[in-house]
């Protein structure tokens, strides 16, 4: 497996962690008896639980461009010592961004989100190159 297809496994473990995270702390929010229910009424969670869930959310998004930069540089075969690194300092970047949103620490939430996204990009400019 290609470095980049590694850390685009572990981004997806982060993710199945993060949902985990969200989960316990929108249960203890609102209850065992709102969370098991049909939510026909749109639940909004607050707080850290809030914050978690749109760290989540955030993953979510990134997480499409990064796949593609994976899959791409995989299957074209351009895997580099430089994409490497990107792909590594995309997943550095998310995992030190759910308890930069979570505990909202700003600016840094930002900062450590445009690495990540300037990382994903640099590696889908190298497949074009």
């Amino acid at each position: 497996m290609t470095p980049e297809l590694t850390a685009l496994t572990l981004a997806a473990l982060l993710q199945v962690l993060q949902f985990t995270a969200y989960s316990v702390a929108g249960n203890r929010q609102v209850g065992p008896k709102t969370a098991l229910g049909p939510r026909d009424e749109p639940i909004r969670l607050t707080g850290t639980a809030g914050r978690l869930q749109r760290a989540m959310n955030n993953h979510f998004e990134g997480l499409i461009l990064f796949t593609i930069a994976c899959v791409v540089i995989a299957q074209s075969d351009q895997s580099t010592g430089f994409t490497a690194a990107c792909a590594w300092t995309y997943l550095v970047a998310r995992v030190l961004y759910v308890p930069a949103y979570a505990f909202g620490l700003t600016p840094w939430r930002s900062v450590v989100w445009i690495i990540g996204l300037f990382a994903t990009l640099l590696m889908l400019l190298a497949a074009l190159v």
